[in-house]
């Protein structure tokens, strides 16, 4: 069979490659894919961009594909699944109602009130003054959140009252992210650890997929302006076994048959940011409803399951009869980015040993890659996702990092860090 996955990042290159695995697929076609899948065994780009749902699906009917994988969540909140199923073409994730979940911040909290589940409590707002006059009486720091899609840039931890005057401002008034931010969320700041849940769901059962974590912001320590992650790592121990029953019992069952009432039933990936206090308690800051990106990278490394299998299981509502397995090993994805990302950044410098890095141990994941006459170039903010197994996060974190040093391109930049969280619960 022949499976269209949709998006050009490391989370699409990751779901490719898996799905290239499987004995029953004949060809993987990425739409528009990047220089790493154009370079996969039996995986093929082709030249549609992401969000273009009505020519997805044409392109879809034409070439017989019987399986669609949206990568990011913009298709998928434009309603892609329920255009691709209405032309009689399986879609893998949530449809457009459901996808809500990510689209709008204000009816992901809803759902949570709905579900009693744990979150921050929040005020939602339209007006600039309002707002304003809200955060003055509130404690800093607190969180500003743009009510609907912004690219990852729409949540803005605000330090200080000034801060968040900046960023109410920016979104209410000078409209920095368009529809997005006409209605933003002021949200009470939550301490902790965060930590990536995610699950597939098939409207009725929920199976949770192996722990990750994320690193959002840009800097070591996790300082600088948040991203789209710089790094990733699976297992997470923060997630073991008594914080994971409660995520399932306290969070992703209550939403799950919330949603269900509510007749938007969820199927697809479910990955709940989550916020884990020093005692365990986990709490919502946000719901995605695709893999993650970069976390899908090192779930994908130790997946050792067939993953079609797993998105039928999922399609056809028998969540309750699989069990992934998994690799025992850690797998650690490193970043490395352009320098400027996430702001404004240069495109089409050379990228170097790139094959040199890739082994039995070691995986790179291309993201912002193309082509240029034969050569692999930057075209992104984050540029590559250097994932590693080791026998421990140690081992892991040392394979990735020697591989990223063995990779050089112009403007090249990473943290230094990822995966320290991992080392000092084992020190722990």
């Amino acid at each position: 069979m022949k499976v269209l996955v949709t998006g050009s990042g490391g989370r699409e290159h990751a779901l490719a490659w898996k799905l290239a695995q499987s004995e029953r697929i004949s060809e993987v076609l990425v739409a528009p894919g990047n220089a790493g899948t154009a370079r996969e065994p039996g995986v093929r780009n082709v030249p549609l961009e992401a969000d273009e749902n009505a020519r997805l699906v044409a392109f879809a009917i034409t070439e017989d594909v019987e399986l669609v994988v949206p990568g990011p969540e913009a298709p998928l909140v434009a309603g892609l699944v329920d255009q691709m199923e209405r032309a009689g073409i399986p879609c893998f994730g949530p449809t457009a109602a459901a996808a809500r979940l990510e689209g709008s911040k204000v009816f992901s909290k809803e759902v949570l009130d709905a579900a009693g589940a744990p979150t921050a409590d929040y005020r939602e707002f339209t007006g600039l003054e309002a707002a304003l006059r809200h955060v003055e009486e509130r404690p800093a720091p607190m969180v500003v959140k743009a009510d609907g899609l912004a690219a990852g840039k729409g949540v803005i931890v605000a330090e200080t009252h000034e801060q968040a005057h900046v960023a109410l401002k920016d979104m209410l008034e000078e409209d920095a992210f368009g529809d997005a931010g006409r209605r933003v969320l002021v949200e009470d700041f939550l301490e902790g650890e965060e930590a990536s849940f995610i699950a597939l769901v098939d409207g009725e059962h929920v199976l949770p997929l192996a722990s990750s974590q994320d690193h959002k912001a840009r800097d070591d320590g996790d300082r600088g302006p948040n991203t789209g992650g710089m790094g990733a790592y699976s297992p997470a121990p923060v997630l073991d076994r008594d914080v994971e029953a409660r995520v399932m019992n306290e969070i992703m069952h209550p939403v799950v048959r919330a949603m269900r009432d509510n007749g938007t039933p969820f199927r697809g990936v479910l990955y709940a940011g989550l916020m884990i206090s020093p005692d365990g308690a986990p709490r919502v800051l946000e719901f995605n409803v695709r893999f993650g990106d970069p976390e899908c990278q090192p779930l994908m490394m130790r997946l050792q399951t067939d993953l079609l299998d797993l998105i039928e299981a999922t399609r056809a509502g028998r969540l309750d009869q699989v069990q992934p397995k998994w690799d025992p090993r850690t797998a650690m994805g490193v970043v490395m980015a352009s320098s400027g990302y996430p702001g404004s950044y240069a495109k089409g410098h050379s990228i170097a040993s790139l094959d040199t890095a890739d082994n039995s141990f070691v995986k790179v994941f291309h993201a912002g890659t193309a082509m240029k006459d034969d050569e692999v170039v930057t075209a992104g903010g984050r540029v590559l996702c250097v994932t590693a197994l080791g026998d421990s996060p140690t081992a892991a974190r040392e394979r990735a990092y020697d591989a990223v040093s063995d990779i050089s391109f112009e403007g090249a930049f990473h943290r230094s860090d990822i995966g320290t969280r991992a080392l000092e619960h084992l020190r722990d």
